[in-house]
């Protein structure tokens, strides 16, 4: 059996106890299921790092194999973790990747749709600063946001930024800077519009993915028909010094957007327990040990500091987040409105942390809240 599929194999094993057991044990053995569960993660976040792909020692992950095969060639299966929820568990879903260079950087660029569905409703959706656009499509129960956007009609595009997930390396880790992306995310919206023959598209950045698709939109109007900008970094974060071209991730790191207990453990009224360690692996299987620090460095600048020009942003925006992300400069927030083109909203999800999207109580809060605002 190959490394991936012993990986896999072993995710799905541990899931499937700890739904027997949360679902057949009572309340005190459940607890202690995911309890167990915790306690293991970082031994299973070591395994999914030995999967990983080799890393060199100058810092960024090798290739691992990834140049983007030909749109011909596709993925096409059933979900089971949508079976478990009863939603489209008839439904396949088509998963087609798209040959895809800038400056001489091979690009993962993909699109996932419902068989059979032709739209033509595009999105393409942008990732943030250490891990890939793998985040947006957990495949667990209901969490994947690809997929749940499929079901409404969606053709859902995935890029991986320049050194990033299964885009080709990088040999410095500063070069896929804030400018850089947005040249990216361009390259890969020119793609879409050739494929699809549509003149624009909805576009959704994320955290950093807010800051690279503003500038983006900014600079190329004429290509977006709606953007999104969920937890959006309007302005710097903190001034901080960051001298090494490539982060080092860990598992603890993957973790830390997850809402935790005054006594630091995670707070599962918030997060399941096994949606925190797939997605924690996953972070290890498609990114690896390091990610660029261009990125990074743009943000960790002082508060005062701007990262998108609002003004040049010439379609209908939506702001979206949870009202307790610790990224987020909330007086600029919800003074937003008055710097965007008419048509934009704000929407802010009372108890919701920087992953609200996969948080229990509010990821379908979230889903219907944008699609709210995608179908005007």
């Amino acid at each position: 059996m190959k490394k991936g599929k012993s990986y896999f194999f072993g995710i799905w094993m541990l899931t499937a106890l700890l739904l027997f057991a949360m679902n057949s044990c009572g309340p005190a053995k459940a607890e202690s299921a995911a309890a167990g569960l915790e306690k293991s993660s970082v031994h299973l976040s070591e395994s999914a790092q030995q999967n990983a792909g080799d890393l060199p020692s100058g810092g960024a992950k090798t290739a691992p194999g990834n140049a983007p095969e030909p749109a011909s060639e596709t993925a096409v299966f059933n979900s089971a973790a949508d079976a478990e929820q009863g939603e489209g568990s008839q439904e396949a879903y088509r998963y087609e990747e798209y040959p895809l260079e800038r400056n001489h950087q091979s690009l993962h660029l993909d699109c996932v749709n419902a068989e059979g569905n032709e739209t033509e409703r595009n999105i393409l959706l942008v990732h943030g600063v250490t891990y890939s656009s793998h985040e947006f499509d957990i495949d667990y129960q209901d969490y994947s946001l690809v997929r749940a956007l499929t079901r409404e009609g969606y053709a859902v595009w995935r890029l991986d930024i320049a050194g990033f997930g299964q885009s080709e390396p990088v040999e410095d880790g500063f070069l896929p800077d804030s400018d850089y992306a947005a040249e990216d995310i361009h390259a890969a919206v020119e793609k879409i519009v050739q494929v699809t023959g549509q003149d624009k598209i909805d576009v959704l950045g994320w955290s950093w993915g807010t800051v690279t698709t503003g500038r983006f939109a900014g600079k190329y109007p004429e290509h977006v028909k709606r953007l999104v900008l969920y937890a959006p970094i309007l302005s710097g974060v903190g001034e901080a010094e960051v001298s090494e071209a490539f982060h080092h991730n860990t598992w603890e790191h993957a973790a830390d957007d997850f809402q935790r207990k005054a006594d630091g453990s995670f707070d599962y009224d918030c997060a399941d327990p096994v949606l925190i360690e797939v997605f924690c692996s996953n972070c290890w299987h498609f990114d690896g040990e390091f990610s660029p620090n261009g990125g990074r460095r743009d943000i960790l600048v002082p508060a005062s500091e701007s990262l998108i020009d609002l003004t040049k942003l010439k379609m209908p925006t939506l702001i979206i987040c949870g009202d307790r992300d610790p990224y987020l400069n909330y007086d600029r927030i919800r003074d937003v409105l008055t710097q965007l083109p008419e048509g934009s909203e704000l929407e802010m999800i009372p108890g919701g942390s920087h992953v609200v999207y996969i948080e229990k109580p509010y990821y379908h809060d979230f889903r219907e809240r944008l699609l709210r605002f995608l179908s005007k």
